[in-house]
């Protein structure tokens, strides 16, 4: 594999394109800044159900519908046809264009070349940032074939994003038609498909069955599909005259894909500019920062992951500092703030906004702390007072005086001035894995990260009331922190282990696991323990929980260890917090890290080696962008969502603000 990791992408070379198995391991993403996105494989097949060419979020980023599923293509020289595309079947894989493929890159959107008889032809998809359009376009590169036929039938479905589709005689395959744009709608309740094109089609439905998603059969999940296609696609090409199809639910007369391409193209070179003095891990991570933004109402949120999250309240706010406030991107940061602040509900943000848009879940003991947290970061950056001020600030008091007062699942301030919670069957902070009534990793009681996110943001309270002319309320927060801190000292600390209980007050006591999460203590409030517990505390993670792209949730030692995040939903979620790797952790360990041993040069060279196997995994998964987990045990193999908010968000975070240079 020739990995280019600069500043230009990443690059895949013919020998891994036409590995079969490894080639359908790597993955791509195109995102328009709705929470639609097309995605699939290097290889060409789709390998998820959430693998799509046209995939748009109804309203946005939710409501998400599968509606183009796949392009089946091959170019005709002559009547002799070669497949540019790839399908996997049971037993079987047609056609087999990967075996004619000579290079991927990522810039500045994913390109494919093939070989066709003596030349090559480039492949290109993109999605068009703020509308629901993605281009595909094919080009004769010069010096070999000068003209060719590309024959293209697309493969629809209409179906929620979630799900699979199959053969029924409730599909519609009635078409209309336009001059330069073709219609197809499966389904009455479902947009309307409208592919712009310069060639001729021919109605011709049909449908390909049995399609196989193999990475969903690992997952224990349906794992077969059925593709309806309306129809072929004859498309003269020339090496002076490339073609592009724009597939959308737009019902405009017409769209000039020259203009497409050259507006989409300005605005990634502008997102690129930046990144020319940056290192590669920097460079690339800045770029994958852009996907996770997207719309919500007239405002901004953060989507947690592709391809199945939606934004979550908790995810939102520890990846703000390094999508929107390292990367300059002041007025999204603003956006998002006022769009969870007008949420608070007794004392909480919303920690989900379900897919159907339902009523927000507030099942989070820390996503409001983290609320907290990222208004601090903003008006630090920004200056922005009058915006804080008139917005945040009240939405700062209420989370203070929620947890002050007690809130839902027992959510409170406990008279030691520590902050408890959990109920029966409730899983509250990031551990929240949970199989139908089994709480994975319950954590009821008092956990180490909320106390230090609680201390952290009545710090906070203290600051912007002294700011705002509310002395009275300074005060308080100023003995309620003091109050906090003694009992966390004497409460907290597990000597015989040298570091800190994972949660204590609980229902079994005080629980001695070796876990991350007391890290947030040296990241967030470095005061509340002494140099000395701070530098134990880091031996034991380090040598614990520390791996070469982030950290275990578990010590390999604990008898609950899980080595392998695989199998089933129920194997999968008994894994997710016992063991398992994740990468956005990295983020509170080097500012640990730097907070405890200084930042002198030799200092920060140390942290930033912590980062070096991510740079690998860019090239590993999907194409620039940071997986959301990793196995416990070597060699980490990448798992769950091939792209994660906040495992971008935390690295840029640090490389910027901690190693590097602030905006």
């Amino acid at each position: 594999m020739n990995r280019n990791r600069n500043e230009q992408g990443v690059t895949i070379d013919a020998a891994t394109c036409r590995d079969l198995d490894r080639a359908l391991r790597l993955e791509w993403l195109e995102t328009n800044g709705r929470g639609g996105f097309a995605s699939g494989t290097v290889a060409g097949p789709n390998t998820r159900r959430y693998h799509a060419l046209l995939l748009i979020a109804r309203r946005p980023p939710i409501e998400r519908f599968v509606l183009v599923n796949h392009l089946e293509e091959w170019i005709d020289l002559n009547g002799h046809l070669i497949p540019l595309s790839t399908n996997l079947y049971p037993g079987a894989v047609h056609p087999t264009g990967y075996a004619s493929c000579t290079g991927f890159s990522s810039d500045p959107w994913p390109t494919w070349t093939y070989q066709c008889g003596s030349g090559f032809l480039q492949r290109e998809i993109l999605c068009i940032h703020g509308r629901d359009v993605v281009l595909v376009r094919w080009t004769l590169l010069a010096g070999g074939q000068q003209s060719a036929v590309l024959r293209m039938r697309p493969m629809l479905s209409g179906r929620d994003y979630h799900h699979t589709h199959h053969e029924n005689p409730a599909l519609s395959a009635t078409v209309s038609e336009g001059n330069g744009w073709v219609s197809w709608r499966p389904y009455p309740n479902v947009p309307a498909v409208r592919a712009f094109h310069a060639g001729t089609y021919h109605h011709g439905p049909d449908w390909f069955r049995h399609v196989q998603f193999p990475v969903e059969q690992e997952r224990g999940l349906d794992h077969e599909e059925d593709w309806w296609s309306p129809g072929e696609f004859e498309l003269p090409i020339a090496t002076d005259r490339p073609q592009t199809v724009i597939l959308t639910t737009e019902q405009a007369d017409s769209l000039d894909p020259a203009s497409l391409l050259k507006q989409e193209r300005a605005r990634r070179a502008k997102l690129r500019r930046p990144t020319s003095s940056f290192d590669r891990l920097t460079a690339q991570v800045w770029r994958a920062s852009d996907s996770f933004l997207v719309e919500r109402g007239v405002g901004y949120t953060v989507l947690a992951g592709y391809p199945w999250f939606t934004d979550w309240g908790r995810d939102t706010f520890i990846s703000l500092p390094g999508l929107c406030l390292v990367t300059g991107r002041y007025d999204q940061a603003r956006r998002i703030i006022e769009s969870y602040a007008t949420h608070v509900s007794e004392g909480l943000i919303p920690n989900r906004f379900p897919d159907a848009g339902a009523t927000p879940e507030y099942n989070s003991i820390d996503a409001s702390l983290w609320f907290i947290h990222a208004v601090d970061r903003y008006l630090a950056y920004t200056g922005d007072e009058r915006h804080v001020r008139l917005v945040a600030w009240p939405a700062v008091q209420q989370i203070l005086d929620g947890y002050r007062r007690g809130t839902r699942y027992q959510i409170r301030m406990d008279r030691d001035g520590l902050i408890a919670g959990g109920t029966s069957g409730a899983q509250l902070t990031w551990m929240d894995a949970k199989v139908g009534d089994w709480v994975v990793t319950p954590r009821h009681g008092k956990p180490v990260e909320i106390q230090a996110l609680w201390i952290r943001a009545l710090d906070v309270g203290r600051r912007l009331a002294e700011r705002f002319g509310e002395p009275a309320y300074a005060a308080r927060c100023r003995r309620e922190r003091e109050l906090a801190v003694k009992s966390f000292r004497q409460k907290f600390w597990y000597e015989a282990g040298g570091y800190l209980y994972d949660v204590v007050d609980g229902a079994e006591g005080a629980d001695a696991s070796i876990r991350p999460n007391q890290l947030y203590v040296l990241a967030l409030c470095p005061d509340v323990i002494s140099k000395e517990q701070a530098k134990r505390i880091l031996t034991v993670v380090t040598d614990h929980l520390l791996t070469p792209v982030g950290l275990r949730t578990l010590s390999p030692v604990d008898p609950r260890y899980r080595p392998r995040y695989e199998g089933g939903v129920v194997e999968r979620d008994g894994a997710y917090h016992q063991g398992t790797v994740w990468p956005f952790l990295l983020g509170p360990f080097v500012t640990a890290w730097l907070n405890v041993f200084g930042r002198s040069a030799k200092s920060k060279a140390k942290a930033r080696s912590f980062l070096n196997g991510l740079t690998a995994h860019l090239h590993a998964a999907c194409i620039g962008q940071v997986s959301e987990i990793f196995d416990g045990d070597p060699p980490h193999d990448p798992r769950g969502c091939p792209a994660q908010a906040w495992s971008v968000a935390e690295p840029l975070r640090v490389l910027i603000e901690e190693l590097g240079r602030r905006r």
